[in-house]
């Protein structure tokens, strides 16, 4: 065996153990069986999930949304922030803006990247033979086809608890005040 392949067996390992571990307080929070849960990827200041991963692949089809905000408190927060508007408000700005579009672009691409690197052999000789890879390799965070379309801030922020974003840096300051909101440029 390589290192790689002990290291990754390691972490598959100790994801299996996270899963073991968060599978009832997952469940609760969701309110249903989590369907290709397979790890805890972020923990709120409490010490408990704030975002699950799940399999790319789940029932041989893909599932192109990779992470899944479950902490109700920020989930909540997020809620009043898109029932205020604030998707249509900080797409406008995306629209006006060369820069956050490239930002966006960046964002989806680690995030393509994190995901295949996610995916096991046979997944991807699954999603190959049955013509269904495109749908995982075309889509960023979310599922999103549109690297510059903001469709749900939480998928967004979910993602940005495991990788930061730009939109997640976004959210993070509307969450502190949305008084004389401009978008943070730089992260």
């Amino acid at each position: 065996m390589q290192i790689s392949e002990i290291n990754a067996e390691q972490m598959a390992s100790e994801a299996r153990a996270r899963v073991a571990q968060w599978h009832d307080y997952v469940s609760e929070r969701l309110g249903r069986e989590p369907r290709g849960f397979c790890d805890v990827s972020a923990f709120n200041e409490a010490g408990k999930p704030a975002v699950i991963r799940v399999s790319s692949v789940v029932d041989e089809k893909p599932f192109p949304t990779m992470f899944w905000l479950i902490d109700a408190d920020i989930s909540l927060k997020i809620d009043r922030l898109e029932a205020a508007g604030w998707i249509s408000r900080l797409q406008k700005l995306v629209n006006e803006s060369d820069v956050i579009k490239g930002q966006m672009r960046q964002a989806h691409d680690a995030h393509q990247r994190l995901r295949e690197d996610f995916l096991t052999e046979a997944e991807v000789e699954l999603l190959n033979a049955r013509g269904m890879m495109s749908a995982l390799s075309e889509r960023g965070i979310g599922g999103i086809q549109e690297s510059d379309r903001i469709r749900c801030l939480h998928t967004w922020y979910a993602a940005h608890m495991v990788d930061t974003n730009c939109v997640g840096v976004a959210v993070d300051r509307l969450m502190e005040s949305t008084e004389g909101f401009e978008w943070p440029l730089s992260q």
